[in-house]
Protein backbone atom coordinates (compact mmCIF):
# COMPACT_ATOMS: atom_id res chain seq x y z
CA UNK A 1 0.00 0.00 0.00
CA UNK A 2 1.47 3.21 -0.74
CA UNK A 3 0.96 6.60 1.17
CA UNK A 4 -2.27 8.65 1.24
CA UNK A 5 -0.30 11.64 0.61
CA UNK A 6 1.44 9.98 -1.95
CA UNK A 7 -1.83 8.70 -3.87
CA UNK A 8 -3.79 12.16 -3.11
CA UNK A 9 -0.96 13.84 -5.54
CA UNK A 10 -0.64 10.49 -7.88
CA UNK A 11 -1.30 12.38 -10.92
CA UNK A 12 1.02 15.53 -10.10
CA UNK A 13 4.22 13.21 -9.56
CA UNK A 14 2.87 11.38 -13.26
CA UNK A 15 3.05 14.35 -15.03
CA UNK A 16 6.36 14.83 -13.87
CA UNK A 17 7.81 11.64 -14.49
CA UNK A 18 6.60 11.56 -18.07
CA UNK A 19 7.60 15.32 -18.25
CA UNK A 20 11.38 14.67 -17.26
CA UNK A 21 11.47 12.09 -20.18
CA UNK A 22 10.03 13.51 -22.99
CA UNK A 23 10.89 17.33 -21.99
CA UNK A 24 7.89 18.84 -23.57
CA UNK A 25 5.83 21.69 -21.92
CA UNK A 26 3.94 20.98 -18.26
CA UNK A 27 2.92 22.14 -15.43
CA UNK A 28 0.51 21.43 -12.63
CA UNK A 29 1.10 24.89 -11.27
CA UNK A 30 -0.51 28.10 -13.27
CA UNK A 31 1.51 31.01 -13.95
CA UNK A 32 -1.32 33.64 -14.70
CA UNK A 33 -2.34 34.92 -11.67
CA UNK A 34 -6.06 34.23 -12.88
CA UNK A 35 -9.05 34.42 -10.19
CA UNK A 36 -10.53 31.33 -11.99
CA UNK A 37 -8.00 29.24 -11.06
CA UNK A 38 -6.48 30.98 -7.59
CA UNK A 39 -9.80 32.64 -6.41
CA UNK A 40 -11.90 36.26 -6.92
CA UNK A 41 -9.80 37.47 -3.59
CA UNK A 42 -6.08 35.66 -4.08
CA UNK A 43 -4.51 38.83 -4.89
CA UNK A 44 -6.19 41.08 -2.03
CA UNK A 45 -5.55 38.37 0.38
CA UNK A 46 -2.00 38.03 -0.31
CA UNK A 47 -1.31 41.42 0.12
CA UNK A 48 -2.68 41.18 3.47
CA UNK A 49 -1.43 37.96 4.73
CA UNK A 50 1.96 40.12 4.39
CA UNK A 51 0.56 43.52 5.66
CA UNK A 52 -0.18 41.59 8.45
CA UNK A 53 3.24 40.19 9.28
CA UNK A 54 4.94 43.80 8.99
CA UNK A 55 6.53 44.68 12.67
CA UNK A 56 5.56 41.39 14.16
CA UNK A 57 7.59 37.87 15.07
CA UNK A 58 7.23 35.08 12.86
CA UNK A 59 6.91 32.41 14.93
CA UNK A 60 8.27 29.31 13.92
CA UNK A 61 8.57 27.18 16.79
CA UNK A 62 12.28 26.05 16.45
CA UNK A 63 14.67 24.92 18.88
CA UNK A 64 17.50 27.41 20.41
CA UNK A 65 16.03 30.56 19.98
CA UNK A 66 18.40 33.12 21.09
CA UNK A 67 16.58 36.28 20.26
CA UNK A 68 14.89 38.04 17.29
CA UNK A 69 16.15 40.07 14.22
CA UNK A 70 14.13 41.80 11.45
CA UNK A 71 16.54 41.77 8.46
CA UNK A 72 14.91 42.23 4.95
CA UNK A 73 15.34 45.12 2.55
CA UNK A 74 12.64 45.81 0.21
CA UNK A 75 14.20 47.49 -2.85
CA UNK A 76 10.81 49.10 -3.18
CA UNK A 77 11.16 51.43 -0.26
CA UNK A 78 9.01 49.77 2.08
CA UNK A 79 9.33 48.82 5.30
CA UNK A 80 8.83 45.10 6.01
CA UNK A 81 10.15 45.20 9.61
CA UNK A 82 9.07 41.54 9.62
CA UNK A 83 10.96 39.59 12.79
CA UNK A 84 12.97 35.97 12.84
CA UNK A 85 13.84 33.43 15.34
CA UNK A 86 18.01 33.70 15.56
CA UNK A 87 18.74 30.05 16.90
CA UNK A 88 21.77 28.62 17.69
CA UNK A 89 23.91 26.41 14.98
CA UNK A 90 24.23 23.36 17.50
CA UNK A 91 20.43 23.59 18.38
CA UNK A 92 19.70 23.49 14.32
CA UNK A 93 22.13 21.00 13.93
CA UNK A 94 20.78 18.66 16.76
CA UNK A 95 17.01 19.29 16.06
CA UNK A 96 18.14 18.52 12.23
CA UNK A 97 19.77 15.24 13.45
CA UNK A 98 17.22 14.13 15.68
CA UNK A 99 14.54 14.38 12.98
CA UNK A 100 16.50 11.87 10.16
CA UNK A 101 15.28 8.79 11.89
CA UNK A 102 11.63 8.60 11.54
CA UNK A 103 12.11 10.58 8.05
CA UNK A 104 13.93 7.89 6.57
CA UNK A 105 11.63 5.39 7.72
CA UNK A 106 8.79 6.56 6.44
CA UNK A 107 10.19 5.35 2.71
CA UNK A 108 10.12 6.80 -0.80
CA UNK A 109 6.86 6.83 -0.97
CA UNK A 110 6.01 8.85 2.01
CA UNK A 111 9.05 11.19 1.97
CA UNK A 112 7.74 12.33 -1.74
CA UNK A 113 3.76 11.76 -1.16
CA UNK A 114 4.69 14.61 2.07
CA UNK A 115 6.75 17.09 -0.66
CA UNK A 116 4.17 17.18 -3.01
CA UNK A 117 1.62 18.33 -0.27
CA UNK A 118 4.03 21.05 0.99
CA UNK A 119 4.64 21.93 -2.86
CA UNK A 120 0.57 21.95 -3.15
CA UNK A 121 0.40 24.00 -0.11
CA UNK A 122 2.89 26.59 -1.42
CA UNK A 123 1.23 26.62 -4.60
CA UNK A 124 -2.09 27.36 -2.83
CA UNK A 125 -0.38 30.42 -0.95
CA UNK A 126 1.29 31.76 -4.76
CA UNK A 127 0.01 35.39 -4.19
CA UNK A 128 1.32 35.82 -0.89
CA UNK A 129 4.70 34.58 -1.61
CA UNK A 130 4.93 36.52 -4.61
CA UNK A 131 4.56 39.89 -2.67
CA UNK A 132 6.97 38.60 -0.52
CA UNK A 133 9.42 37.75 -3.22
CA UNK A 134 8.35 41.12 -4.96
CA UNK A 135 9.18 43.61 -1.73
CA UNK A 136 12.26 42.00 -1.03
CA UNK A 137 13.49 40.89 -4.65
CA UNK A 138 12.54 44.00 -6.29
CA UNK A 139 11.11 41.84 -9.13
CA UNK A 140 8.01 42.88 -10.91
CA UNK A 141 4.62 41.82 -9.96
CA UNK A 142 4.39 39.59 -12.58
CA UNK A 143 7.83 38.25 -12.96
CA UNK A 144 7.53 38.11 -8.79
CA UNK A 145 4.64 36.11 -9.33
CA UNK A 146 5.41 33.58 -11.88
CA UNK A 147 9.13 32.87 -11.24
CA UNK A 148 8.58 33.45 -7.63
CA UNK A 149 5.29 30.95 -7.74
CA UNK A 150 4.28 28.22 -9.84
CA UNK A 151 7.97 28.70 -12.15
CA UNK A 152 9.63 28.04 -8.72
CA UNK A 153 7.42 25.33 -7.69
CA UNK A 154 8.15 23.47 -10.96
CA UNK A 155 11.67 23.41 -9.97
CA UNK A 156 11.33 22.18 -6.50
CA UNK A 157 8.97 19.68 -7.96
CA UNK A 158 11.31 18.61 -10.92
CA UNK A 159 13.56 17.96 -7.96
CA UNK A 160 11.03 15.63 -6.61
CA UNK A 161 10.52 13.82 -9.50
CA UNK A 162 14.50 12.87 -10.24
CA UNK A 163 14.55 12.34 -6.80
CA UNK A 164 11.69 9.38 -6.73
CA UNK A 165 12.90 8.16 -10.25
CA UNK A 166 16.79 7.49 -8.70
CA UNK A 167 15.47 6.39 -5.48
CA UNK A 168 13.05 3.87 -6.71
CA UNK A 169 15.44 2.32 -8.86
CA UNK A 170 16.67 0.74 -5.49
CA UNK A 171 14.37 -2.60 -5.10
CA UNK A 172 12.73 -2.49 -1.34
CA UNK A 173 14.20 -6.38 -1.22
CA UNK A 174 15.64 -9.24 -3.76
CA UNK A 175 16.00 -13.13 -3.14
CA UNK A 176 19.36 -14.14 -3.89
CA UNK A 177 20.46 -17.17 -5.36
CA UNK A 178 24.27 -18.65 -6.59
CA UNK A 179 23.63 -22.41 -8.05
CA UNK A 180 26.34 -25.02 -6.21
CA UNK A 181 26.47 -27.65 -8.70
CA UNK A 182 25.19 -30.97 -6.64
CA UNK A 183 24.86 -28.61 -3.23
CA UNK A 184 22.49 -26.68 -2.65
CA UNK A 185 22.40 -23.45 -3.88
CA UNK A 186 23.54 -20.56 -1.55
CA UNK A 187 20.55 -18.54 -0.67
CA UNK A 188 20.01 -15.06 0.44
CA UNK A 189 17.41 -12.41 1.57
CA UNK A 190 18.99 -9.31 0.86
CA UNK A 191 17.13 -5.62 2.06
CA UNK A 192 17.78 -2.11 0.95
CA UNK A 193 17.28 0.80 2.47
CA UNK A 194 17.35 4.12 1.12
CA UNK A 195 18.91 6.81 3.39
CA UNK A 196 20.28 10.46 3.28
CA UNK A 197 23.80 11.52 3.46
CA UNK A 198 22.69 14.17 6.50
CA UNK A 199 21.97 17.56 7.22
CA UNK A 200 21.03 19.12 4.58
CA UNK A 201 22.40 23.30 4.11
CA UNK A 202 20.83 25.61 1.52
CA UNK A 203 21.82 29.25 1.14
CA UNK A 204 19.47 31.38 -0.71
CA UNK A 205 20.09 34.68 -2.98
CA UNK A 206 18.79 37.76 -2.69
CA UNK A 207 17.28 37.89 -6.27
CA UNK A 208 15.27 34.80 -6.10
CA UNK A 209 14.92 33.65 -3.15
CA UNK A 210 12.25 30.76 -3.98
CA UNK A 211 13.50 29.82 -7.62
CA UNK A 212 17.04 29.40 -6.64
CA UNK A 213 15.84 27.92 -3.16
CA UNK A 214 13.26 24.93 -3.72
CA UNK A 215 15.59 22.76 -6.12
CA UNK A 216 17.99 21.97 -3.28
CA UNK A 217 15.35 22.20 -0.43
CA UNK A 218 13.17 19.43 -2.49
CA UNK A 219 15.64 17.63 -3.51
CA UNK A 220 17.55 16.97 -0.60
CA UNK A 221 14.01 16.64 2.03
CA UNK A 222 13.09 14.12 -0.65
CA UNK A 223 15.87 11.89 -0.49
CA UNK A 224 15.50 11.63 3.20
CA UNK A 225 17.89 14.88 4.77
CA UNK A 226 16.97 17.07 7.21
CA UNK A 227 17.39 20.62 5.64
CA UNK A 228 18.26 23.56 7.30
CA UNK A 229 17.69 27.12 4.76
CA UNK A 230 19.44 29.62 5.49
CA UNK A 231 18.19 32.51 3.17
CA UNK A 232 19.51 36.20 1.93
CA UNK A 233 19.19 38.92 4.78
CA UNK A 234 17.49 41.14 2.74
CA UNK A 235 14.92 38.59 1.00
CA UNK A 236 14.22 36.49 4.34
CA UNK A 237 10.78 36.97 4.05
CA UNK A 238 9.48 34.91 1.08
CA UNK A 239 11.66 31.63 2.35
CA UNK A 240 10.31 32.02 6.11
CA UNK A 241 6.83 31.88 4.51
CA UNK A 242 8.20 28.15 2.70
CA UNK A 243 9.50 27.29 5.32
CA UNK A 244 6.93 27.67 7.92
CA UNK A 245 4.47 26.01 5.21
CA UNK A 246 6.79 23.18 5.11
CA UNK A 247 6.68 22.93 9.14
CA UNK A 248 3.27 23.04 9.34
CA UNK A 249 2.58 20.27 6.91
CA UNK A 250 5.13 17.90 8.55
CA UNK A 251 3.64 18.31 11.94
CA UNK A 252 0.03 17.74 10.80
CA UNK A 253 1.54 14.15 9.38
CA UNK A 254 2.85 13.39 12.26
CA UNK A 255 6.35 14.31 11.84
CA UNK A 256 9.27 16.19 13.55
CA UNK A 257 8.78 19.86 11.88
CA UNK A 258 12.80 20.08 12.41
CA UNK A 259 13.16 18.12 9.54
CA UNK A 260 13.18 21.48 7.47
CA UNK A 261 14.67 24.89 9.35
CA UNK A 262 15.02 28.33 9.08
CA UNK A 263 18.59 29.49 10.06
CA UNK A 264 18.62 33.28 10.15
CA UNK A 265 22.46 33.56 11.30
CA UNK A 266 24.92 36.12 10.34
CA UNK A 267 28.58 35.32 8.11
CA UNK A 268 30.28 33.47 10.84
CA UNK A 269 27.67 31.35 12.11
CA UNK A 270 26.99 30.64 8.33
CA UNK A 271 30.62 29.59 8.30
CA UNK A 272 30.07 27.52 11.17
CA UNK A 273 27.01 25.81 9.74
CA UNK A 274 29.07 25.01 6.54
CA UNK A 275 31.97 23.03 8.38
CA UNK A 276 29.91 21.19 10.89
CA UNK A 277 30.54 17.89 10.37
CA UNK A 278 26.69 16.93 10.52
CA UNK A 279 25.99 18.82 7.29
CA UNK A 280 26.83 16.65 4.15
CA UNK A 281 25.02 18.45 1.42
CA UNK A 282 25.55 22.33 0.62
CA UNK A 283 23.52 24.50 -1.82
CA UNK A 284 24.20 27.71 -3.05
CA UNK A 285 23.34 30.25 -5.40
CA UNK A 286 25.12 33.78 -5.44
CA UNK A 287 28.91 35.50 -5.66
CA UNK A 288 31.49 33.65 -7.10
CA UNK A 289 34.01 34.61 -4.18
CA UNK A 290 31.65 32.90 -1.36
CA UNK A 291 31.02 30.45 -4.18
CA UNK A 292 34.83 29.26 -4.60
CA UNK A 293 35.45 29.40 -0.64
CA UNK A 294 32.89 26.99 0.01
CA UNK A 295 33.93 24.46 -3.03
CA UNK A 296 37.43 24.48 -1.51
CA UNK A 297 36.56 24.80 2.48
CA UNK A 298 34.14 21.89 2.41
CA UNK A 299 36.02 19.21 2.20
CA UNK A 300 33.72 15.64 2.53
CA UNK A 301 30.62 17.76 1.62
CA UNK A 302 28.73 17.61 -1.35
CA UNK A 303 28.67 21.01 -2.65
CA UNK A 304 25.91 22.54 -5.19
CA UNK A 305 27.12 25.64 -6.38
CA UNK A 306 25.63 28.00 -8.95
CA UNK A 307 28.13 31.70 -9.06
CA UNK A 308 28.45 34.04 -11.81
CA UNK A 309 29.27 34.04 -15.69
CA UNK A 310 29.73 36.01 -18.63
CA UNK A 311 26.50 35.01 -20.72
CA UNK A 312 27.24 36.09 -24.46
CA UNK A 313 25.51 36.39 -27.24
CA UNK A 314 26.80 36.17 -30.95
CA UNK A 315 25.36 38.27 -33.90
CA UNK A 316 26.86 37.01 -37.09
CA UNK A 317 24.05 37.68 -39.33
CA UNK A 318 20.48 38.02 -39.15
CA UNK A 319 17.28 37.61 -41.55
CA UNK A 320 14.71 39.18 -39.23
CA UNK A 321 16.74 42.20 -37.77
CA UNK A 322 14.19 44.12 -35.75
CA UNK A 323 12.86 40.82 -34.21
CA UNK A 324 16.22 40.07 -33.12
CA UNK A 325 16.73 43.52 -31.79
CA UNK A 326 13.35 43.08 -29.93
CA UNK A 327 14.22 40.32 -28.07
CA UNK A 328 17.61 41.67 -27.03
CA UNK A 329 15.86 44.51 -25.84
CA UNK A 330 13.24 42.65 -23.50
CA UNK A 331 16.54 40.18 -22.37
CA UNK A 332 18.47 42.96 -21.45
CA UNK A 333 15.79 44.94 -19.68
CA UNK A 334 13.83 41.99 -17.90
CA UNK A 335 14.36 42.65 -14.03
CA UNK A 336 16.97 44.90 -14.74
CA UNK A 337 19.43 42.41 -15.98
CA UNK A 338 19.54 40.70 -12.45
CA UNK A 339 19.48 37.14 -13.77
CA UNK A 340 22.27 35.14 -13.37
CA UNK A 341 20.91 33.92 -17.00
CA UNK A 342 21.00 37.44 -18.83
CA UNK A 343 23.38 38.21 -21.62
CA UNK A 344 26.41 40.54 -20.59
CA UNK A 345 28.58 40.30 -23.88
CA UNK A 346 27.20 40.80 -27.71
CA UNK A 347 29.78 39.79 -29.80
CA UNK A 348 29.40 41.43 -33.20
CA UNK A 349 31.74 41.50 -36.34
CA UNK A 350 34.09 44.40 -36.30
CA UNK A 351 33.05 44.66 -39.96
CA UNK A 352 29.23 44.44 -39.79
CA UNK A 353 26.87 42.18 -40.65
CA UNK A 354 24.71 41.25 -43.72
CA UNK A 355 20.77 41.30 -41.97
CA UNK A 356 17.30 41.59 -44.12
CA UNK A 357 17.38 45.00 -43.78
CA UNK A 358 20.57 45.76 -45.28
CA UNK A 359 24.02 45.79 -43.96
CA UNK A 360 24.64 46.93 -40.67
CA UNK A 361 27.99 48.59 -39.46
CA UNK A 362 28.87 47.71 -35.86
CA UNK A 363 27.88 50.79 -34.68
CA UNK A 364 24.94 50.76 -36.56
CA UNK A 365 24.00 47.34 -34.68
CA UNK A 366 24.89 48.99 -31.17
CA UNK A 367 22.86 52.01 -32.18
CA UNK A 368 20.13 50.29 -33.00
CA UNK A 369 19.68 47.70 -30.10
CA UNK A 370 20.25 50.99 -27.75
CA UNK A 371 16.92 52.47 -30.10
CA UNK A 372 15.38 48.98 -29.02
CA UNK A 373 16.05 49.36 -25.62
CA UNK A 374 14.80 52.72 -24.82
CA UNK A 375 11.52 52.18 -27.22
CA UNK A 376 10.56 49.62 -25.60
CA UNK A 377 10.69 51.12 -22.43
CA UNK A 378 9.55 54.25 -23.30
CA UNK A 379 5.61 53.14 -21.65
CA UNK A 380 6.81 53.97 -17.84
CA UNK A 381 4.37 51.82 -17.02
CA UNK A 382 5.82 49.02 -19.29
CA UNK A 383 9.60 49.96 -18.14
CA UNK A 384 8.17 49.75 -14.23
CA UNK A 385 6.34 46.13 -14.52
CA UNK A 386 9.45 44.79 -16.72
CA UNK A 387 12.65 46.40 -15.12
CA UNK A 388 11.05 45.63 -11.37
CA UNK A 389 13.87 47.49 -8.94
CA UNK A 390 17.82 47.44 -8.15
CA UNK A 391 17.65 44.83 -5.40
CA UNK A 392 21.52 46.03 -3.95
CA UNK A 393 23.25 49.45 -3.72
CA UNK A 394 26.22 47.89 -4.78
CA UNK A 395 24.31 47.01 -7.92
CA UNK A 396 23.61 50.34 -8.17
CA UNK A 397 27.05 52.04 -7.81
CA UNK A 398 28.04 49.68 -10.58
CA UNK A 399 25.29 51.52 -12.82
CA UNK A 400 26.74 54.46 -12.18
CA UNK A 401 30.13 53.65 -12.53
CA UNK A 402 29.72 51.97 -16.01
CA UNK A 403 29.90 55.38 -17.83
CA UNK A 404 33.79 55.43 -16.96
CA UNK A 405 34.35 51.68 -18.38
CA UNK A 406 33.78 52.16 -22.18
CA UNK A 407 31.78 53.98 -24.81
CA UNK A 408 28.35 54.02 -23.51
CA UNK A 409 25.79 53.47 -26.58
CA UNK A 410 22.43 54.38 -24.05
CA UNK A 411 22.81 55.41 -20.76
CA UNK A 412 21.31 54.33 -17.47
CA UNK A 413 18.24 56.46 -16.61
CA UNK A 414 15.95 56.52 -13.15
CA UNK A 415 12.46 56.02 -13.74
CA UNK A 416 9.99 57.11 -11.20
CA UNK A 417 7.43 54.00 -9.97
CA UNK A 418 3.78 55.41 -9.53
CA UNK A 419 3.33 53.32 -6.37
CA UNK A 420 6.31 52.88 -4.66
CA UNK A 421 7.94 56.33 -4.78
CA UNK A 422 11.21 55.48 -3.20
CA UNK A 423 11.79 52.42 -5.71
CA UNK A 424 15.07 52.73 -7.30
CA UNK A 425 14.31 51.92 -10.74
CA UNK A 426 16.73 52.16 -13.18
CA UNK A 427 17.09 51.60 -17.71
CA UNK A 428 20.04 49.45 -19.00
CA UNK A 429 23.40 50.99 -19.77
CA UNK A 430 24.24 49.55 -22.72
CA UNK A 431 28.57 50.25 -23.50
CA UNK A 432 30.56 49.01 -26.40
CA UNK A 433 34.08 48.62 -27.11
CA UNK A 434 36.95 46.01 -29.30
CA UNK A 435 37.73 42.99 -28.53
CA UNK A 436 41.25 43.51 -27.70
CA UNK A 437 39.88 45.17 -24.21
CA UNK A 438 39.31 42.09 -22.28
CA UNK A 439 38.77 43.77 -18.90
CA UNK A 440 35.82 45.53 -20.41
CA UNK A 441 33.25 42.46 -21.05
CA UNK A 442 35.45 39.85 -19.47
CA UNK A 443 33.88 39.68 -16.58
CA UNK A 444 30.33 39.80 -15.19
CA UNK A 445 29.01 43.55 -14.23
CA UNK A 446 25.68 41.95 -12.39
CA UNK A 447 22.89 44.33 -13.07
CA UNK A 448 21.63 46.21 -16.14
CA UNK A 449 25.27 46.60 -17.82
CA UNK A 450 25.73 44.94 -20.98
CA UNK A 451 28.61 45.59 -23.90
CA UNK A 452 28.61 45.32 -27.28
CA UNK A 453 32.18 44.34 -28.64
CA UNK A 454 33.64 44.68 -31.99
CA UNK A 455 35.29 41.58 -32.98
CA UNK A 456 37.62 41.28 -35.88
CA UNK A 457 38.29 38.20 -37.96
CA UNK A 458 34.64 37.38 -39.15
CA UNK A 459 32.55 34.30 -38.17
CA UNK A 460 35.29 32.07 -36.86
CA UNK A 461 36.50 34.64 -34.60
CA UNK A 462 33.15 35.04 -33.09
CA UNK A 463 32.58 31.56 -32.15
CA UNK A 464 36.28 31.25 -30.88
CA UNK A 465 35.92 34.27 -28.69
CA UNK A 466 32.84 33.57 -27.24
CA UNK A 467 34.08 29.59 -26.21
CA UNK A 468 37.11 31.39 -24.80
CA UNK A 469 34.73 33.77 -22.51
CA UNK A 470 32.44 30.39 -21.27
CA UNK A 471 35.90 28.22 -20.56
CA UNK A 472 37.81 31.29 -18.60
CA UNK A 473 34.55 33.15 -16.85
CA UNK A 474 31.53 30.25 -17.51
CA UNK A 475 28.03 31.01 -18.52
CA UNK A 476 24.78 29.82 -18.15
CA UNK A 477 23.64 31.06 -21.52
CA UNK A 478 24.78 31.36 -25.01
CA UNK A 479 22.84 32.98 -27.76
CA UNK A 480 24.09 32.49 -31.87
CA UNK A 481 21.96 35.06 -34.28
CA UNK A 482 22.91 33.59 -37.97
CA UNK A 483 21.60 32.73 -41.35
CA UNK A 484 24.31 30.54 -42.12
CA UNK A 485 23.88 26.96 -41.04
CA UNK A 486 28.33 26.06 -41.04
CA UNK A 487 28.35 28.99 -38.03
CA UNK A 488 25.40 27.56 -36.30
CA UNK A 489 26.74 24.50 -36.53
CA UNK A 490 30.19 25.67 -34.74
CA UNK A 491 28.82 27.41 -32.50
CA UNK A 492 26.96 24.28 -31.57
CA UNK A 493 30.15 22.55 -31.60
CA UNK A 494 31.48 25.43 -29.47
CA UNK A 495 28.91 25.43 -26.83
CA UNK A 496 28.97 21.75 -26.61
CA UNK A 497 33.42 21.44 -25.75
CA UNK A 498 32.40 24.39 -22.81
CA UNK A 499 29.04 22.80 -21.68
CA UNK A 500 26.67 26.02 -22.02
CA UNK A 501 23.13 25.82 -23.23
CA UNK A 502 22.66 27.69 -26.86
CA UNK A 503 20.06 29.36 -27.86
CA UNK A 504 19.76 30.19 -31.69
CA UNK A 505 17.77 33.04 -33.52
CA UNK A 506 15.18 34.05 -30.72
CA UNK A 507 12.95 36.42 -32.57
CA UNK A 508 9.39 35.65 -30.75
CA UNK A 509 8.36 35.30 -27.06
CA UNK A 510 11.69 32.83 -25.73
CA UNK A 511 14.28 34.41 -24.82
CA UNK A 512 17.74 33.83 -23.90
CA UNK A 513 17.74 34.46 -19.93
CA UNK A 514 14.74 31.93 -19.53
CA UNK A 515 14.48 28.17 -18.47
CA UNK A 516 11.36 26.76 -18.32
CA UNK A 517 11.18 23.86 -16.03
CA UNK A 518 10.68 19.86 -17.20
CA UNK A 519 12.12 21.05 -20.33
CA UNK A 520 15.52 23.46 -20.06
CA UNK A 521 18.34 22.30 -18.19
CA UNK A 522 19.22 25.02 -15.76
CA UNK A 523 22.95 25.52 -15.86
CA UNK A 524 25.33 22.16 -17.10
CA UNK A 525 27.86 21.88 -13.89
CA UNK A 526 30.49 21.88 -17.07
CA UNK A 527 32.03 25.28 -16.71
CA UNK A 528 33.00 28.00 -14.11
CA UNK A 529 29.54 28.97 -13.54
CA UNK A 530 28.31 26.18 -11.83
CA UNK A 531 28.81 23.13 -11.03
CA UNK A 532 25.16 21.60 -11.04
CA UNK A 533 22.24 21.69 -13.08
CA UNK A 534 18.37 22.29 -12.03
CA UNK A 535 17.55 19.62 -12.37
CA UNK A 536 18.70 16.07 -13.51
CA UNK A 537 19.86 13.23 -12.28
CA UNK A 538 23.28 14.24 -10.82
CA UNK A 539 21.51 17.00 -8.64
CA UNK A 540 19.29 14.11 -6.41
CA UNK A 541 21.61 10.83 -6.54
CA UNK A 542 24.41 11.95 -4.24
CA UNK A 543 22.17 12.98 -1.57
CA UNK A 544 21.47 9.40 -0.54
CA UNK A 545 22.88 6.21 -0.19
CA UNK A 546 21.77 2.55 -0.06
CA UNK A 547 22.45 0.67 2.78
CA UNK A 548 21.75 -3.19 2.35
CA UNK A 549 20.98 -6.02 4.71
CA UNK A 550 21.06 -9.55 4.09
CA UNK A 551 20.25 -13.13 5.94
CA UNK A 552 20.40 -16.82 5.02
CA UNK A 553 17.60 -18.39 3.74
CA UNK A 554 16.17 -21.66 2.11
CA UNK A 555 16.81 -22.52 -1.28
CA UNK A 556 13.84 -22.50 -3.34
CA UNK A 557 12.78 -25.81 -4.47
CA UNK A 558 14.02 -25.82 -7.53
CA UNK A 559 17.35 -24.97 -6.72
CA UNK A 560 17.51 -27.25 -4.08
Amino acid sequence: MTHPLLDQHRATLDGALKAIATRGYWSPYPEMPSPKVYGDTAMDDGKRAVAALTGTKLELDQPGVSGWTAADRSPYGVTLDVQYPVCSVDALIAAAEAAMPAWQQAGIDGRTGVCLEILARINRRSFEIAQAVMLTSGQGWMMAFQAGGPHAQDRGLEAVAYAYREMSFVPGQAHWEKPQGKNPALAMRKEYQVVGRGVALVIGCATFPTWNTYPGLFAALATGNAVIVKPHPASTLPAAISVKIARDVLREHGLDPNLVQLAVVDEEATRALVAHPAVKSIDFTGGPAFGRWLIEHAPGKQVYAELAGVNNVVIESSDNYKGMLRNLAFTLSLYSGQMCTTTKAILVPAEGIDTDAGRKSFDEVAADLGAAIEKFLSDPATATAVLGAIQSEATLKRIEEAAAVATVVLASKPVPHPEFPQAQVRTPVLLKTDASREGVYMQERFGPICTVVAVPGGAAALVALSERIVREQGALTVGVYSKNEPVIDAMVQATQRVGVALSINLTSGVFVNQSAAFSDFHATGANPAANASYADSAFVSNRFRVVQRRVHVAPTAAAA
